[in-house]
């Protein structure tokens, strides 16, 4: 069966979901983008990832065209629709198709929002288990990266690359230390066991899986220090590992092709996965 899509207002098979080419997140990534998980039918975490979405449509100074309310009942009914049991839903809203192609924000124009969905085991996925390599590339991004914006065309590159180099996610260096991965936040656990992430600011996203994973952690008294580390700092851990609404709690076991302590997936690194798949399960709407 084709999968259900939701744009501007209307359910439509996702042969069909369609914008206008002058849409300002196609001319211009002039948008908001947020990516919340879904476990055995039910959105997870989603009042930080809509929160989040709060934030960055008000740091660019874009009005939602759906209330907060609406827009996760329109992601339930997605979610329903698409029969989907564990995955994704993505959504996007643009500042909308205007005449022409005027850099300046167009006046009397209604936001775009689209969503749809996607299958993804999250919880049985065998990189799960086995741990992910990692590359490191320059981080190449604008200085805003706080806000969740659509232009990811640096993050893109860093990917690509880490794909060629068959590693399953890139890490961004900017002035020797580690501000995030293409689509994750980075940890590493310190051999006195603490645990260590950098700090938020405009350098990074607020990532919402790193929020949960911090608070769950802090809240069992384990040690936690937000500040930046470098690759060096990353290589000398016991265990290191990332974070994101794809991937929840993710091993990271080797670096540009280094291991990580032994190699593989540590037990912080599991026990910190198994608290937030626990939390995940118990929180879900």
């Amino acid at each position: 069966m084709e999968q259900i899509a939701y744009v501007n207002g209307s359910f439509v098979p996702m042969s069909e979901a369609k914008v206008s080419i002058l849409d300002r997140g196609f001319l211009f990534a002039d948008g908001i983008y947020e990516v919340a998980a879904v476990l055995d039918g039910k959105l997870i975490d989603n009042a930080s990832h809509l929160a989040r979405l709060e934030r960055s449509v008000g740091e660019i100074e874009l009005a939602l065209p759906e209330s907060i309310e609406r827009i996760q009942e329109i992601q339930r009914e997605l979610v329903t629709r698409n029969n989907l049991v564990n995955g994704m839903v993505y959504l996007e809203v643009t500042r909308g198709a205007d005449t022409g192609r005027d850099f300046a924000f167009p006046k009397g124009v209604k936001p775009t929002l689209v969503m749809f969905t996607s299958v993804k085991d999250i919880i049985n996925a065998p990189s799960a288990k086995t741990g992910i390599g990692v590359i490191t590339v320059p981080d190449l991004r604008w200085t805003r990266r706080d806000i969740k914006s659509v232009a990811l065309l640096a993050q893109v590159l860093a990917k690509q690359a880490a794909a060629v180099a068959g590693a399953g996610e890139a890490w961004m260096i900017e002035d020797g230390k580690v501000t995030e991965g293409g689509s994750s936040s980075c940890f590493i656990l310190t051999q006195d066991d603490v645990i260590v992430t950098r700090q938020n600011g405009s350098e990074i996203l607020p990532g919402c899986t790193r929020k949960a994973v911090v608070a769950l952690a802090e809240e069992r008294q384990l040690r936690v220090e937000e500040r930046a580390f470098t690759i060096e700092e990353a290589l000398a851990a016991k265990e290191a590992f990332v974070t994101s609404a794809t991937v929840f709690v993710q091993a990271v076991v080797t670096i540009d092709g280094k291991k990580v302590g032994n190699g593989k997936p540590g037990p912080m690194t599991d026990r910190l996965r198994e608290i937030y798949v626990e939390f995940a399960k118990k929180t879900a709407v």
